[in-house]
């Protein structure tokens, strides 16, 4: 695997780790100390000093709480981090039907301790670092990308913009933003490389 493809894959660990939980002090401390190379004018150099700013005016008991209003809350959180509920307006609709398609196709498979819908950011996010590591063709990571994250992250990031409670995860919507653009543009340069079917 070369820097680059690692360095995608290791972003892609990170969004997954912060959409699935609360980050703890190491992944704080981690953030904290990212030195950022070149100037603010790139996107990419923006955001990473947007989080790394705001973990080191971050405390972990808000960190939590935070967490906790906007992805859990009481019944449900502020935020949906589902697929299916941006791209269908609800839960377990079809874009979760081809989603189970293209996983099994893929390979993986469910692990029996996760209880929430495989179209979770972090998931889904998760797959794509998998892809990435395992050195997987492009014309796959492409696909899965189009599919299945191309078409509701930005709706995901406004959701936890506008959110009450929103605070650090603003500067995890700026990386996120930043870096699935930079996706998106990337697999947007063969776009008749690949026969994406569109759900039905």
């Amino acid at each position: 695997m070369n820097e680059q493809q690692q360095i995608r894959q290791e972003i892609y660990g990170l969004l997954a780790h912060l959409y699935r939980v609360a980050p703890d002090q190491n992944v704080i401390d981690w953030l904290s100390g990212i030195e950022v190379e070149g100037d603010d004018s790139h996107e990419m150099s923006k955001a990473w000093s947007v989080i790394s700013d705001a973990a080191k005016n971050s405390e972990q008991e808000a960190l939590e709480d935070e967490y906790q209003n906007l992805f859990i809350g009481v019944g449900r959180g502020e935020v949906m981090p589902f697929g299916s509920w941006h791209m269908a307006g609800a839960l377990m609709e079809k874009p979760l039907v081809a989603l189970r398609q293209d996983l099994m196709q893929l390979g993986f498979e469910r692990a029996e301790e996760v209880k929430e819908p495989e179209d979770h950011i972090s998931a889904l996010c998760e797959v794509m670092a998998m892809l990435i590591e395992s050195g997987d063709a492009e014309v796959l990571q492409q696909r899965f990308f189009n599919r299945h994250i191309q078409p509701w992250f930005v709706s995901l990031c406004d959701q936890i913009t506008q959110a009450e409670h929103a605070n650090f995860y603003k500067s995890v919507v700026s990386l996120t933003l930043a870096f699935f653009s930079v996706e998106q543009t990337r697999f947007a340069k063969n776009p008749n490389e690949i026969e994406i079917t569109e759900v039905q």
